[in-house]
């Protein structure tokens, strides 16, 4: 592209802000965009206050091309905002919640345990000459034995994996929330398996955890390959019809099996659950029990655990 990205007096902070998410390993070309007709639009009317009027004013100018299905487009100025706000700009407008549309979030393949143990065996075995070989099991295990977003795993850079105290750090999570987590010393044996082969090949400065050939960070779009690449290797079947097996399916995973393996020892699920929730970086339980209800085995008890008790649980952390 020739010229600058942006032209309106929001350039500078556009472009810190999608460095940020760049180096995040958010690479989309569909941000862009919708962030150039943004700039567009406030350079034609000589904007330079990111207010309500700004930002809104946008929103209902875009909305006539829009008037049909999801407004997931809006939650890139909607996270520009957030960024600016927590990067020193307390004016800047978050754009309200109100402007969301109800959209069906797609329910999750229920992975077995048989496919999941076929999964990793494929994992450890994969034959391909990319850093895939020796990245995919540290990859999917923090997806399957920490419940991480995609995009969480994609943004670990060396330091924020502390091998040594048996932490990872997650920096500027969804709802620019941050977290530290405790790892289990099998997570911790694989990630420092991956972490040597990295070094030895890329050197100890790499700029994240986990690269591509080439020695850059993991782009989005090769997360979902690598997942079916290994899914495929191990033998396993891709259903003709209904739900599709994906990478997210392990972050699902992990929350409703800590609820089952909670319930089966007679563990108190209502005193667990806000941990559950700070270790999946939720920003309410509502949030967790969209992923524990998709369990067969939990449904039986979670009427009872709602009305038992959101209001009394306690607030918790991991710092």
């Amino acid at each position: 592209m020739n010229g600058p990205r942006f032209t309106s007096k929001f350039a500078p902070e556009l472009e810190r802000y999608l460095a940020f998410k760049e180096n995040m390993g958010f690479h989309g070309a569909t941000r862009v965009w919708y962030l150039r007709n943004f700039d567009r639009y406030c350079t034609e009317r000589n904007l330079d206050n990111l207010d309500r009027a700004t930002v809104e004013g946008w929103v209902v100018w875009r909305l006539p091309s829009h008037q049909e299905g999801s407004r997931s487009w809006i939650s890139c100025i909607r996270d520009f905002g957030r960024w600016e706000h927590a990067t020193g700009n307390v004016d800047a407008y978050v754009l309200s919640d109100r402007w969301r549309v109800g959209n069906v979030r797609p329910q999750p393949y229920l992975l077995t345990n048989e496919e999941i143990v076929r999964f990793f065996d494929a994992a450890a075995q994969l034959v391909i000459r990319s850093p895939w070989r020796w990245q995919g099991s540290a990859f999917f295990t923090l997806m399957h034995s920490c419940g991480l977003r995609t995009g969480e795993v994609l943004g670990l850079t060396p330091e924020d994996v502390n091998l040594g105290e048996g932490t990872i750090t997650i920096r500027w999570a969804k709802g620019n929330r941050s977290r530290q987590l405790p790892l289990t010393g099998q997570v911790i044996d694989v990630l420092a398996e991956c972490d040597r082969t990295s070094r030895e090949i890329f050197g100890a400065d790499r700029t994240a955890f986990f690269i591509s050939t080439f020695g850059t960070p993991v782009r989005r779009e090769a997360i979902t390959d690598a997942f079916h690449r290994i899914w495929d290797q191990a033998g396993l079947p891709h259903p003709i019809y209904g739900k599709q097996p994906r990478p997210y399916d392990f972050r699902h995973h992990f929350a409703y099996a800590n609820i089952e393996r909670w319930m089966a020892e007679g563990t108190d699920v209502n005193a667990m659950l806000p941990y559950l929730a700070r270790y999946m970086g939720h920003g309410s339980l509502d949030s967790t029990f969209y992923y524990i209800h998709t369990s067969p085995d939990f449904m039986n008890g979670y009427a009872d655990i709602v009305r038992e008790g959101q209001g009394i649980l306690p607030e918790v952390g991991f710092e």
